[in-house]
């Protein structure tokens, strides 16, 4: 596994495109202090045999690695710290906090789901292999724990990372309390520098910023990782293709949406043109086949049924709620959509620029580009992926590519827009009634009275100036008589 993060460099030993680190969240705890220590962590030769040596970016986490680094100094040199790290499944949490606390006295700890006195007999295993110190084998519960490596804490600093830190609540829920009334007794005193990860951002929500819950004011900071920009996308596609095309840049956004782990299984491979993705992913023996399917299941649990359905109605083209009800048999849907928007965030609501909060003129979106590619996809053809038909369906996928791409280089855009920082608002237009007026993209410029419109095709020449101008007549007398308004026809060749 390669990590992609930041723009620092890894001095690697060999020829090697980029780190390469086994995920430490999926080992035991008395692995994870063995496997830090090892050679074999730096390097790995290049698939393609090139003759100079190459070293991996630290792609586009600088700020969040100095922020820990500068965290942990406190830590250690004055009183103990507490900083969550949080962020949806494959963003790379536990690697950049590896990273930032790399050489320095680390106690790793991964929360699954099992009894307490498991977890507590692995972690006291740990813990004596990562800080060479003796832990009674008597420990069963996490509250004794914690207070013995708090205890610990006074007299020698160290880190203490706990991974998927929300997993406590299906184990024994008083552990926040435990843990509050132990941090507060001992804050002052010690000198740890604890980071909790958590991939559930709704429950990690709740635990630390919900003002009833025990932990509520007690982190330092909270770090919320978002995907790779667009700036990074086009600096790995630099660097590990450097003759790509923008049609190559494209494909990888709408296949990963910047999601690090994807990124990673494409650069790794050496797989960056359109059509190497596709089959990449839909062979036999695919990581991609199931992972929308388990990603989504370890979040929604024992209710995925009725969320997949809905997202695989909005994948569809079905994206109002009463088109979506209708869609399921009647079902009222309002909480779940809700949730899908406020704690999973994977769909997005979308409004017509300017209109009100309230407005009933509503279509929902999937936000996350490898859900929305997997539903529409690997959940919708399953049958052909039950009788190993990878040939049909790459086929369907790379023959519905232009037009599928088609609406992601819109979004591409929209972000392009947003991450200029010059606008204050940014969306699409549309009438509540007939889409004869539909506008691609409104962004409303931080100037008073200035907005852009754009029109957006793959291809520049499928662009009719004429009919957008008539479009733009019919915005500026609806919607912004007063404004100054900038025509542009975006493609592929704008990227």
């Amino acid at each position: 596994m390669q990590v992609f993060f930041g723009r620092g460099r890894f001095q690697s030993a060999g020829r090697c495109p980029a780190l390469t680190i086994t995920r430490l969240s999926t080992l035991k705890p008395p692995i994870i202090a063995e496997l830090k220590n090892s050679p074999y962590l730096c390097n790995r030769r290049n698939r393609y045999g090139r003759n100079r040596k190459e070293h991996m970016k630290f792609y586009n986490r600088e700020s969040e690695l100095a922020e820990l680094q500068r965290i942990q100094n406190l830590s250690f040199n004055d009183c103990s710290r507490l900083t969550v790290v949080t962020g949806r499944r494959r963003i790379g949490k536990t690697s950049l906090i590896m990273k930032s606390v790399e050489g320095l006295p680390t106690v790793y700890l991964f929360v699954g789901r099992k009894s307490e006195a498991t977890i507590c007999t692995e972690y006291i295993q740990a813990i004596t292999q990562a800080l060479d110190t003796f832990v009674p084998n008597e420990i069963r519960t996490f509250r004794s724990l914690f207070q013995y490596l708090m205890e610990l804490a006074v007299n020698k600093p160290f880190n203490l990372v706990i991974d998927e830190f929300q997993e406590f609540y299906h184990i024994n829920e008083a552990v926040y309390s435990d843990m509050q009334n132990i941090w507060d007794v001992y804050r002052k005193k010690s000198r740890m520098n604890l980071i909790v990860a958590g991939s559930d951002y709704s429950l990690i929500r709740k635990i630390f910023q919900h003002a009833k819950e025990p932990l509520f004011g007690r982190a330092d900071n909270i770090i919320k990782l978002s995907p790779f920009d667009l700036s990074t996308l086009k600096n790995i596609m630099r660097d590990f293709r450097p003759q790509y095309v923008n049609d190559d840049l494209l494909a990888l956004y709408s296949f990963t949406g910047g999601i690090p782990k994807y990124v990673e299984m494409f650069c790794d491979n050496g797989i960056l043109r359109v059509d190497e993705m596709i089959s990449f992913m839909i062979r036999e023996n695919s990581p991609f086949t199931d992972e929308g399917k388990n990603l989504l299941i370890e979040e929604f649990g024992k209710n995925h049924a009725i969320y997949f359905s809905i997202l695989s109605a909005i994948s569809g083209g079905i994206n109002t709620q009463p088109e979506i009800e209708s869609a399921l048999g009647g079902m009222s849907i309002g909480g779940q959509i809700k949730r899908l928007i406020d704690d999973y965030n994977i769909i997005v609501r979308q409004r017509p620029v300017l209109a009100k909060q309230g407005s009933q003129t509503v279509r929902y979106e999937i936000q996350d580009n490898f859900i929305r590619f997997w539903f529409n996809y690997f959940d919708r053809h399953r049958s052909l992926i039950e009788i190993k038909n990878f040939a049909g369906l790459q086929s369907i996928v790379k023959s519905g590519y232009p037009t599928y791409s088609g609406k992601l280089l819109e979004r591409y855009f929209k972000q392009q827009f947003a991450e200029s920082y010059q606008y204050r608002e940014i969306g699409s237009w549309w009438e509540p009634k007939g889409d004869q007026n539909e506008i691609d993209i409104v962004a409303l410029k931080l100037e008073k009275n200035q907005a852009v419109v754009a029109e957006v095709k793959r291809q520049k020449q499928k662009i009719k100036p004429e009919q957008l101008a008539a479009k733009v007549a019919h915005l500026k007398h609806k919607l912004l008589p007063d404004y100054r308004i900038e025509t542009v026809h975006l493609s592929l060749d704008d990227m």
